[in-house]
């Protein structure tokens, strides 16, 4: 249901589905990334807590008590300014009764933003989720996307979160170094998700996506071979309380388990996917593709 209208796009996780989502920031902050089209055609821009409030106003009182969840695009809600995000997520607080977690997208840039003691304000706030794009957990691939952070960099950012309580869902994207580094991205970003532990690590796929510039930099991976790097990752994936998804709409391979205990599951899930794809070479051999019809 829509009560106002969005700047379109509007992007949100898998998990937020069933949220009411407030766009208090337009675009994303570090919109640089050269593998991701999500943003480029937006300018970004951070909209008035008054803006928000007229938006909170329009949703019809009979309808608030059913809102338990809350999302807060665009791509980097988390760079808003701490005394605005304060106010924005008291007045959610006192409009939606039944309100239990507010979820956002948080940049390596914007966590560099707040510190521990902010992060703590914004979660007693019920800001506990925070959805943080790792891509990868390879430097040089990270430098070719042009990122703007290194794996330790990032990491040490997400330390910060975890230390103010907050949950962290991590992504990283099969695919996106090319074959050229499809095994140094795949070590390397398990190596990183075993060194966090964050509480979701979820896998997407690379495509395209008005980033056709950045597909001219390396050799894409065909079917056959983004089903090989998710098995290298989960071979390698070892972290602590961490549950995996890879059910984003671009992905191929569907895969869903807990760590430590569904380990052995998952790598058998990933080899019998292997297998049955071989039998369909024509299917092996094609590159990912992924349309939206309106986008």
């Amino acid at each position: 249901m829509f009560y106002f209208d969005y700047v379109e796009p509007v992007f949100r996780p898998p998990s937020e589905a069933r949220s009411l989502i407030f766009q208090i920031t337009v675009g994303c902050s570090q919109n640089r990334c050269r593998f991701c089209g999500m943003y480029k055609m937006k300018q970004f821009r951070i909209r008035s807590v008054e803006e928000i409030a007229a938006e909170i106003a329009l949703v019809p009182r009979r309808h608030r008590e059913h809102y338990r969840r809350i999302f807060l695009a665009d791509g980097d809600a988390l760079v808003y300014p701490q005394e605005g995000l304060l106010d924005i997520l008291d007045l959610l607080a006192e409009n939606f009764p039944n309100l239990t977690r507010v979820g956002a997208y948080a940049s390596p840039n914007s966590l560099t933003t707040k510190t521990v003691a902010e992060l703590a304000l914004l979660k007693e706030r019920k800001l506990r989720i925070l959805y943080f794009g790792l891509e990868s957990g390879d430097a040089p691939t990270l430098a070719l996307v042009n990122k703007g952070f290194t794996p330790e960099q990032m990491l040490e950012l997400c330390h910060k979160a975890q230390a103010a309580g907050m949950k962290l869902s991590v992504t990283g994207i099969l695919g996106l170094a090319g074959r050229a580094r499809t095994a140094e991205h795949a070590a390397a970003t398990a190596e990183w998700i075993n060194r966090l532990s964050p509480e979701y690590f979820s896998l997407l796929t690379m495509f395209k996506r008005h980033n056709d510039d950045y597909f001219l930099q390396i050799q894409p991976l065909k079917n056959s071979e983004i089903i090989e790097e998710a098995l290298a990752i989960v071979r390698q994936l070892n972290p602590n309380k961490t549950i995996l998804r890879s059910n984003h709409v671009s992905n191929i391979l569907n895969l869903a388990g807990s760590y430590p205990k569904d380990r052995q599951r998952l790598i058998a899930d990933a080899e019998g996917a292997l297998i049955q794809a071989t039998r369909n070479p024509h299917w092996c051999n094609m590159i990912p593709d992924y349309g939206e019809e309106y986008f």
